[in-house]
C-alpha cells in the first residue's frame, strides 16, 4: 500500500507546478518517492516468483524520473503530476514488451503493460507473429483472468483506420493486426493505493498480462 502522505503530494504538486515550491518541499517528495520505490521493491519480489525476468530488476532502475523532458514541449511545467514505474525485461531502455504502474490521485492511477508505439520493424515482427500463430494469441486475450481484469486490450489512438500493408481484409487477426500499440490496463482507484491488498492487486494484474508479454518478446527475439 501507500501512505495517504503520497497521494498528497503528489496533489500539491500538480496545484504547484514550479520548482521554488518543489525546493521548498523536496523533504515531502523525498518521503513520497521512498513510499513509491517501497511499492516497487515489493511488486519485484512478489511477481518476479511469477516472471522470472522481472526478478533481477531494481527498483531504483524501475521508477521514471519526476522531472519532465520540456525541451521540445510546449508544456513547460518541470515536474510531472504522476509517479510511474516501467518493469522490463532486461530494463526500461531495453525495447521489450513490459508491465507498468502509473500512480495519479483523482481515480486516475493504472496498472498494466504491453508495447506502445513499437518501431516500425518491431511492429512488423508482432503482427508477423499474430498472423502465424491467430489462435495461441486469441486463447491469451480471451483467458478468463485476462478478460476479468483487462476487458480488452487498447483501440482508439492506437489503431489503424484500415488493414496494414500485406493482410487481407478477412484476416481472422486483422482487428488486431491494425493496433499500432498493444496495451491493456485496469484502473486503480484512490482507495486501492492505499490498501493493503494494492500489492496482490497489482501482481494478479501483471500476472494476467504475462503470457500476452511474452509472447510479444517472442515475436521480437
Amino acid at each position: 500500500m501507500l501512505q495517504q502522505s503520497t497521494l498528497a503530494f503528489i496533489k500539491k504538486l500538480t496545484k504547484n507546478n514550479n520548482k521554488l515550491w518543489f525546493e521548498e518541499n523536496r523533504h515531502l517528495f523525498n518521503d513520497a518517492k521512498d513510499d513509491f520505490e517501497k511499492l516497487v521493491s515489493g511488486i519485484i519480489t512478489s511477481f518476479g516468483k511469477v516472471d522470472s525476468d522481472i526478478a533481477p530488476l531494481q527498483a531504483k532502475n524501475c521508477i521514471f524520473r519526476q522531472y519532465r523532458d520540456i525541451r521540445f514541449s510546449k508544456d513547460k511545467t518541470p515536474y510531472k503530476h504522476h509517479m510511474g514505474a516501467s518493469f522490463d525485461r532486461d530494463g526500461k531502455k531495453s525495447g521489450f514488451a513490459g508491465y507498468y504502474l502509473h500512480i495519479e490521485p483523482g481515480n486516475k492511477s493504472m496498472a498494466g503493460g504491453g508495447i506502445w508505439m513499437p518501431e516500425i520493424q518491431q511492429l512488423k515482427k508482432i503482427r508477423q507473429e499474430i498472423d502465424y500463430s491467430w489462435d495461441e494469441f486469441r486463447d491469451i486475450i480471451q483467458q478468463k483472468d485476462f478478460k476479468n481484469i483487462y476487458g480488452e486490450l487498447e483501440q482508439g489512438e492506437f489503431k489503424l483506420s484500415r488493414e496494414p500493408k500485406g493482410y487481407e481484409k478477412d484476416n481472422p487477426a486483422i482487428e488486431y493486426l491494425k493496433l499500432k500499440s498493444l496495451v491493456a490496463t485496469q484502473t486503480l482507484t484512490d482507495e486501492d493505493l492505499v490498501s493493503k491488498d494494492l500489492l496482490q492487486k497489482i501482481v494478479s494484474a501483471f500476472s494476467a498480462l504475462m503470457p500476452l508479454i511474452k509472447f510479444i518478446n517472442r515475436s521480437l527475439e
